[in-house]
């Protein structure tokens, strides 16, 4: 059987940590270590000081490591994480997704074939998620499996590269060759990642069977700055996004929410929603265009603002 580590970026973690945490000790297959990567020690201090419990004192395979926010990285902390593993696949998450069951692991694990550089888990809604977002689950996550290669772009375009680090489990030995995480990355570090893999020849699997339940209800504003983001990373790596265009997938998921509205006789939920997608495409052509915006506005725009630092 292969071992297996967690690894968890984490910042300004809850009492809720502690319940992922629960969760995955009673994997059906025991993660050998689960790596904390947290940004801000004092953070971490007030969690343990205000909480009942300290998971290192209850369990005796946590490993904690502290960043600051100025070091945090959405590729280097995650290779840093890595880095103090020695198993021989890693799982990745977030420290608000939850596993759907105890079989968690054990599934991601058994889709990592020899030529499998990823495999990612199916997302479910929390129960306070709102309609739109609820919607978009089920678009990006279909009940049938994946296996997506290089050979897949001409088909299904930028969601070949799809990956979720919310909840994606690798092979340690493909990581290796390929170079890891890229080393600075502002977001989306993940589907860059799954692009050089399968550039490489390797294979990204989606795997429904392992779920997690993980949703956000992101204002207007939250994601105009997330979709700058992901313009501004899609900019930054045209070795993997460049030729490759992700706003027709964008407006065949807006075409089929509004169309799902109706159908459920929401329609008075419509504009908000359009108001929404006008908000993140326009943060996403910003994104794509920053080299020509003020330094002033890029920052501005950003949902990191800690990556422009030394950028801009």
């Amino acid at each position: 059987m292969n071992t297996v580590d967690v690894i968890i970026p984490t910042y300004k973690p809850d009492i809720s940590l502690f319940r992922l945490i629960d969760d995955l000790e009673r994997q059906s297959i025991r993660p050998e270590h689960i790596i904390i990567m947290n940004t801000e020690e004092h953070y971490w201090d007030e969690l343990i000081k205000s909480s009942r419990e300290n998971p290192l004192e209850k369990f005796d395979n946590i490993i904690v490591r502290h960043v600051t926010k100025s070091e945090f990285d959405h590729g280097e902390t995650r290779n840093q994480g890595v880095a103090l593993s020695t198993a021989e696949f890693f799982l990745m998450m977030t420290q608000d997704a939850f596993p759907k069951d105890k079989m968690l692991i054990a599934s991601l694990a058994k889709a990592l074939d020899s030529d499998v550089a990823a495999a990612y888990a199916r997302q479910y809604p929390k129960t306070d998620c709102n309609l739109a977002e609820r919607y978009s689950r089920k678009f990006n996550y279909p009940n049938e499996p994946m296996k997506k290669t290089q050979k897949d772009v001409e088909k299904l375009g930028i969601k070949t590269y799809f990956c979720s680090n919310v909840c994606a489990m690798y092979r340690r030995d493909i990581y290796d060759r390929i170079g890891g995480f890229t080393h600075k990355t502002i977001f989306n570090e993940d589907m860059v990642y799954a692009g050089n893999a399968c550039k490489k020849g390797y294979a990204i699997c989606y795997v429904p069977e392992a779920g997690v339940i993980h949703s956000h209800n992101y204002t207007c504003m939250q994601q105009f700055h997330r979709n700058f983001d992901l313009g501004v990373s899609q900019t930054d790596h045209q070795e993997i996004f460049g030729g490759i265009s992700s706003e027709s997938e964008g407006k065949k998921m807006v075409r089929q929410t509004i169309q799902h509205f109706r159908h459920i006789g929401k329609s008075y939920l419509i504009p908000h929603y359009i108001v929404m997608c006008g908000c993140r495409f326009l943060g996403y052509k910003l994104g794509r265009n920053y080299k020509k915006l003020p330094k002033s506005f890029v920052r501005a725009f950003s949902m990191n603002k800690e990556y422009w630092a030394e950028t801009v």
